[in-house]
């Protein structure tokens, strides 16, 4: 299919002008100090979990699996409150610039080493599904480009993004494409509602399609398999650096809340438009590739200029939610890795082109691994990370907030390396019962390590206080 010029103009608004924003946010000064308000902390956070997951592949799994299809935004405003309520103010009490930097302050250099290399894993995986479904953009805009080329563009965007934008960009651009998202997925639900002639049509026309998954139920896939997935959503943001960063960033404890509780009510919806535009082209394109629901419907149905300004917006969620992803890989392996072996990158400038460096790099590897096959499913991608950054993080990170010198700094360890083990080893080699996902295996493993971690103390010498203390 070829863009008419009014679908060409509005995807260069929407791209140029969220592109425009990004570089003149990185013109300013930037700074790592706790300065940034509600409204940052809330472009943070849905900037970097609303994009290609959120949209694309929530389109794309309700063509398949319908209502179940909600549970990626809907587990993911879950994960907020969870993050706002309970998380938000002892993070920023740690006094720690990163996630896995708690766990070495408690736990030892091991854990933190552990830690820092399993959970930038886990967000490198989900760097892959945003580059496939950035692919799934540029694949209806472009379509004789050729997958290695759309996945190239897809990364030189996601580097410009991060690099010329900084945190502070990521916010602001954050809180433009939220409002465009918005707007976006709306004005589809709409069309939609149109075209069947209203709710009643549209569920017509689902019943309709002729499948045996139940389409409406939030569990179409299984119980376990559903509910697994909404608990990786919940962990999975609960222990990444990115929106751990967000939070800690804050100019105060309430901004901090308000910025992720502001996420939390924000994010759902944008997945109920993906969920009708999914099960409305099952029904009535039942042979096109699932992951170009989206895509195709805004070219097919939407007038030229908002449908371009739609392909855009998605396009630039893709791009934004990889890059705040590898911003948060290059924060780990800068600042607990690579700082704790050499002193060369201190410098501001040198810290800066490490970062960059490093960045590139994360794009190239997730380039590599993008082709072939593994474009299939973008949100299994998505689940699987959220799931194993869930399975090394979070329990520890518990003991370490709320139980502090009181568990084992060896059963930790084991702990972070059990569970992700067990998470793939249950999810690839050893099938769960009753369908359930392999993380429930992973967080049960960590528990119970941490547990016995927890019964049997610390017995490391020095750390009883001294009599004069």
């Amino acid at each position: 299919m070829v863009l008419t010029t009014a679908q060409v103009i509005g995807l260069l608004i929407s791209i140029l002008g969220i592109a425009a924003i990004a570089i003149y946010s990185g013109s300013k000064p930037q700074t790592f100090d706790n300065v940034n308000g509600a409204p940052i902390v809330a472009g943070i956070v849905i900037g970097t979990l609303v994009g290609g997951s959120s949209t694309v592949g929530t389109a794309q799994l309700a063509y398949n699996y319908g209502l179940s299809a909600w549970w990626f935004t809907l587990g993911g405003g879950i994960a907020c409150v969870v993050l706002g309520l309970f998380y938000a103010k002892p993070l920023r009490r740690s006094g720690c610039m990163t996630l896995t930097g708690i766990l070495g302050r408690e736990f030892g250099e091991g854990a933190d080493m552990a830690a820092s290399c399993l959970s930038s894993v886990g967000m490198f995986i989900n760097i892959i599904s945003q580059l496939i479904a950035g692919t799934a953009v540029l694949a209806v805009v472009l379509p004789n480009m050729g997958i290695v080329v759309e996945l190239v563009i897809t990364a030189a965007f996601m580097a410009v993004y991060v690099i010329c934008g900084g945190t502070q960009g990521a916010g602001r651009v954050g809180i433009l494409k939220v409002v465009l998202l918005y707007i976006s997925m709306a004005f589809c639900a709409v069309i939609v509602l149109q075209l069947c002639g209203g709710f009643s049509g549209f569920m017509t026309q689902v019943e309709s399609i002729d499948t045996t998954v139940n389409l409406k139920s939030l569990f179409a896939r299984g119980v376990g398999t559903d509910t697994g997935a909404c608990l990786s959503l919940i962990l999975g943001v609960l222990t990444t650096q990115t929106y751990a960063m967000a939070v800690m960033s804050s100019k105060s404890d309430k901004a901090a809340r308000t910025g992720a509780l502001v996420s939390a009510v924000l994010i759902p919806p944008i997945g109920a438009g993906g969920i009708l535009v999914g099960l409305y082209m099952r029904a009535n394109y039942p042979g096109i590739a699932a992951k170009t629901a989206l895509t195709t419907f805004a070219l097919e149905h939407l007038p030229g200029l908002v449908g371009g300004i739609v392909l855009g917006t998605l396009f630039i969620a893709v791009v934004g939610t990889g890059a705040g992803l590898a911003m948060g890989i290059s924060t780990v392996i800068r600042r607990d890795i690579v700082f704790r072996f050499t002193d060369r990158f201190q410098n501001p400038r040198k810290n800066r082109r490490l970062s960059h460096i490093i960045i590139l790099v994360v794009l190239a590897l997730g380039c590599c691994l993008s082709t072939g096959k593994l474009g299939d499913t973008i949100l299994n991608f998505a689940f699987m990370s959220m799931g194993l950054r869930g399975a090394v993080v979070f329990a520890p990170l518990c003991c370490a907030l709320w139980l502090p010198g009181r568990v084992n700094k060896k059963w930790v360890m084991a702990a972070i390396i059990a569970g992700p083990v067990c998470v793939l080893l249950f999810g690839t080699v050893i099938p769960m019962p009753w369908g359930m996902d392999s993380l429930f295996a992973g967080m049960l493993a960590s528990i119970l390590c941490c547990a016995v971690g927890l019964a049997v103390g610390r017995k490391e010498p020095g750390l009883e206080a001294s009599p004069e203390a």
